[in-house]
């Protein structure tokens, strides 16, 4: 990643519902795409635990300033995740909850390169010329005894515990992120989520329901689709898209929490 500090060719737009079936939404998500950062983040732990988690995973990632290099901004991210760790263990402590975290994918572009880090089962997407491959791999049990090759791909979908998660923002001792960066090509998509979307909708229902579309109408098609398949967990979706053009305002709607460059209202 390289590159002057103004050129941000990105157009995004998130949306985040509580789905049908939760009283809450704990799922939290960050737009800045004046800056090249977007986030999503899922928390975890009940009682309220797992908002204020997201929360303060999103908070510490707004409070980053931009850079006018890749690599400082990725690493005052990656500093600010740290700190996220590190205060969600201490409220944790404070309120004697056993489990408190948040999973976090986090996007980072900078001219026509982009990098992703993430902590959990929340996913990027990339979509490229009708195709899409998923740039992230998920931190569950599910996911890691299929590559120990103890699950078939089958029996991972369908495995008990395929929703138990083995790494999060505040769980564990340390946190440790996965990365991974690459070129963007005019035209190019990218798709955050919490798994409240890959738990209804297939990367291949994902490709045809975002591929040239703007990236609010991509939003809302994702997730009325989870939706209309139960809506059993919080559903957050971020599209950001790869052009050269400014980005047109738009208006917010009630219901809904949504948003082209800031942070989930709460």
């Amino acid at each position: 990643m390289s590159g002057m500090a103004d050129l941000r060719p990105m157009r995004a737009f998130a949306l985040s519902d509580k789905g049908r079936v939760r009283a809450e939404n704990e799922d939290n998500f960050l737009s800045k795409p004046h800056m090249g950062l977007f986030a999503v983040a899922d928390g975890m732990g009940g009682h309220a635990a797992g908002a204020t988690a997201s929360a303060v995973v999103v908070d510490s990632l707004s409070r980053v300033a931009p850079q006018s290099a890749a690599a400082e901004l990725r690493r005052q991210c990656e500093a600010a995740l740290q700190g996220a760790h590190r205060d969600i263990q201490r409220q944790a402590s404070l309120r004697g909850v056993g489990t408190m975290g948040s999973t976090v994918v986090m996007l980072l572009t900078f001219d026509r390169y982009y990098a992703c880090l993430w902590a959990g089962d929340s996913r990027a997407y990339l979509l490229r010329g009708g195709d899409i491959v998923q740039i992230t791999i998920d931190h569950t049990e599910a996911e890691q005894l299929l590559a120990d090759g103890v699950l078939t791909p089958e029996e991972a979908r369908n495995w008990p515990r395929r929703n138990v998660i083995t790494r999060a923002v505040g769980a564990g001792e340390t946190l440790a992120l996965d990365f991974v960066n690459g070129e963007l090509f005019e035209g190019d998509m990218l798709v955050l989520c919490s798994d409240g979307l890959t738990g209804h909708v297939t990367a291949a229902e994902i490709a045809g329901l975002a591929s040239g579309r703007a990236p609010e109408e991509a939003c809302r098609a994702l997730i009325d689709l989870a939706l209309a398949r139960g809506g059993t967990d919080n559903v957050t979706v971020l599209v950001a898209a790869y052009r050269q053009q400014e980005e047109e305002p738009t208006r917010l709607r009630p219901g809904r929490e949504e948003s082209r460059e800031t942070t989930r209202p709460r």
